[in-house]
């Protein structure tokens, strides 16, 4: 039986080392533990319920489908899901949450509560560990249930009866008015002594207490605050605590192309991504995440910037090597299922200026000198020096043959600026005047070969007649001034012939086979980060009602808690892409902050 609901029906909750998604109707079809590039222990999302999966809610009659709930919200500004469904018999609310850790062993907690009547409870666990492949040995240890399987132990706590059938572990209970029920599990790896028993409320009040006191630092409170604040938790909550690695997204696999096969691995540390997470949140006032981020960086990079790698592993590990898991279904059929990301070895040039500017931002905000870091800086310029006219693989991680992007010329050229700047304040050394020739040369290059004069738009790489939804970041980076007409004739390209027909906006045209510039078959969705970028560009030229109005339609695609995926089908009319995604969730910040200072809200 499929267990995968649509990829909107699910909620985040996290540790901050690891996360889980739990749809609509009680269900955790995701959790890889102990980390969020783990093995999955539920993957359900991915394939059969034979995979794995942990069901809780109202007991139901087996040949029906699950109920789904009626209502469920995060709890405050935290990220504690509530869960409430009304039934013939009466109404419960199921709290899911997983609470912070330092070195404790990563746990996820269910606390099932009675609001009125009284409601039979069923709970169907079913573990398996290595994505779904290895059935483990369930058996009862000092009243515990443990599962085991190689390197592995999960254990189950509980107060209520359990007992095993058809390899699943369940129980069947009934709650009353005001009474709570938990239920844990606790990871550990499998040689060790067995994991502190678990205490739900106290865990719970803590975790209560983190975000709010997390969330209280935030120095954003314009109109769009709410929206703000949960794409912070969600940044936040992708986050590796222990390095301060942040992920592109906890899942690998969820399609962009439903029943397609464009299909990749994001439980990684894209610098790309990372670099821009650290902008928001230095933005909005989140310090210390950006200063461990920095740290993350300088450590993965090391003495080595001339072998720049475009994403690394959460403790910044540099060998990601894909794999297809060839027992999983997929997501809707959609096939392969891929762990690791083979795009480790591209060259992005692009990467060199986003980790640039990030180092800027973060020097221009206050935060404290790191003096590698600016070595660093100028590592990385002395490499573009004689590698930034190279081809390479650009933004989007095609895999078809490298180009001349456009975009990735002009975030060379942003990282030479910002190194300028950074001499120019007398905060490093360099060679100025042969650095500024440099900026001027890369300039001109781009302006000169990366420009169709004829229908005055920036294209997406040189020679070409394709446009590319990038380009958006040109006045953004400050490489045009917004006024400047080919940078209005830029946005206006873009949408007219990158338009989805609800106002979206596409990453680059796609062929629908493998002859298109990325190499891949299929379409894909709506780039969200697009969408919102385009918003910026509006609102920068002047636009700023259509930018608003805009924002307001992008607002409105996330799902009932707050959450974007990657992308937006306009023929479904649904989400697609791996979920959350951070890369979704970092321009919705930034333009709010924008129409913010802009006054363009409404109300």
């Amino acid at each position: 039986m499929d267990v995968a609901g649509r990829i909107e029906d699910y909620a985040l909750i996290g540790d901050m080392q690891t996360a889980a998604l739990v749809c609509r109707d009680g269900t955790v079809d995701w959790l890889c533990l102990p980390r969020f590039d783990s093995h999955a222990v539920f993957a359900g999302l991915l394939g059969t319920e034979e995979h794995g999966f942990w069901r809780l809610g109202p007991a139901y009659n087996p040949d029906a489908e699950p109920p789904t709930a009626a209502r469920r919200t995060y709890r405050g500004d935290s990220l504690v899901l509530e869960s409430e469904w009304d039934t013939p018999r009466g109404t419960v609310r199921v709290i899911d949450f997983m609470p912070p850790r330092g070195s404790d062993s990563p746990q996820l907690v269910r606390i099932v509560e009675g609001v009125t009547g009284r409601v039979p409870m069923h709970s169907a666990l079913r573990m398996r560990f290595s994505y779904g492949r290895v059935v483990p040995w369930v058996h009862k240890f000092d009243g515990r249930t443990v599962a085991v399987a190689g390197p592995d132990s999960v254990w189950l706590d509980t107060t209520t009866e359990t007992y095993g059938k058809d390899l699943t572990t369940y129980a069947d209970f009934t709650v009353s008015p005001g009474e709570r029920i938990a239920f844990t599990i606790s990871w550990q790896p499998s040689h060790k002594e067995q994991p502190a028993l678990a205490e739900p409320e106290a865990a719970l009040t803590a975790t209560e207490d983190f975000w709010r006191e997390w969330v209280d630092h935030c120095t954003y409170h314009g109109p769009y605050r709410e929206a703000v604040i949960r794409s912070l938790i969600t940044l936040k909550a992708l986050t590796y605590a222990p390095t301060g690695g942040i992920v592109a997204a906890p899942t690998t696999s969820l399609p962009e192309d439903v029943g397609g096969s464009r299909n990749w691995d994001y439980r990684f540390t894209w610098l790309r991504d990372a670099a821009i997470t650290l902008s928001s949140l230095l933005r909005t006032g989140y310090r210390e995440e950006a200063r461990a981020w920095r740290e993350w960086l300088l450590r993965a990079v090391a003495g080595d910037p001339e072998n720049l790698q475009i994403m690394y592993g959460i403790a910044g590990e540099r060998e990601l090597g894909e794999m297809e898991l060839d027992w999983l279904p997929g997501y809707e059929a959609s096939q392969p299922v891929r762990a690791g990301n083979g795009a480790v070895g591209q060259l992005q040039l692009d990467v060199y200026g986003e980790v640039t500017e990030a180092l800027h931002l973060a020097h221009m905000t206050g935060l404290a000198r790191n003096d590698y870091a600016s070595l660093l800086q100028l590592k990385l310029i002395r490499y573009l020096e004689d590698h930034w006219n190279e081809p390479d693989e650009g933004i989007w991680e095609v895999r078809g043959p490298r180009r001349h992007f456009v975009h990735s010329k002009v975030m060379a050229w942003v990282a030479v600026d910002r190194t300028i700047k950074l001499i120019e304040s007398g905060d490093a050394d360099g060679p100025l005047e042969k650095w500024r020739e440099l900026r001027d040369d890369i300039h001109r290059d781009v302006c000169e070969k990366g420009y169709d004069k004829e229908r005055n738009t920036f294209t997406q790489s040189y020679g070409s007649k394709e446009l590319d939804a990038s380009l958006l970041l040109i006045p953004q980076m400050g490489f045009l001034p917004p006024d400047d007409k080919r940078v209005i004739g830029t946005i206006e390209a873009i949408q007219r012939e990158l338009s989805t027909p609800d106002g979206f906006i596409l990453r680059y045209p796609t062929s629908g086979d493998d002859e298109g510039v990325d190499g891949l078959e299929g379409d894909e969705g709506a780039f969200l980060a697009c969408s919102f970028w385009m918003a910026d560009d509006l609102a920068m030229i002047g636009r700023v009602d259509e930018a608003r109005k805009l924002f307001e339609k992008l607002l409105a695609l996330r799902n009932d808690l707050g959450l974007l995926a990657e992308e937006w089908d306009s023929k479904l009319q649904r989400q697609v892409g791996n979920f959350p995604q951070a890369f979704s969730h970092v321009p919705l910040i930034d333009t709010a902050l924008r129409l913010t200072a802009s006054g363009a809200y409404g109300g």
